[in-house]
């Protein structure tokens, strides 16, 4: 099962290592990642492989919500197949 994870914020040092981390901590893969920074803000999307993750979905959503609560800066996470179904034309 793949889900799609989102990253908006102030730009700053370690958001791509502790978000990283978190997953790996799960066992959740990263298939995919793209991130830039424009104008000072960070964006970041990744495809993620939850199959062998040691936490449900739901559970996931919740502790990155938290996650980014304490680091300032907003993270989503939606499975594919809704992700995929929002933005087909």
């Amino acid at each position: 099962m793949n889900a799609i994870i989102t990253v908006v914020g102030n730009d700053k040092v370690g958001i791509i290592a502790r978000v990283s981390a978190f997953l790996a901590e799960r066992n959740i893969n990263i298939e995919d990642i793209s991130q830039t920074v424009l104008s000072g803000n960070f964006v970041m999307m990744m495809m993620v492989d939850l199959s062998q993750s040691s936490k449900p979905l739901p559970t996931v959503k919740e502790e990155l919500e938290t996650l980014g609560e304490q680091m300032g800066v907003s993270i989503s996470v939606m499975h594919e197949k809704v992700f995929s179904a929002m933005h087909r034309i």
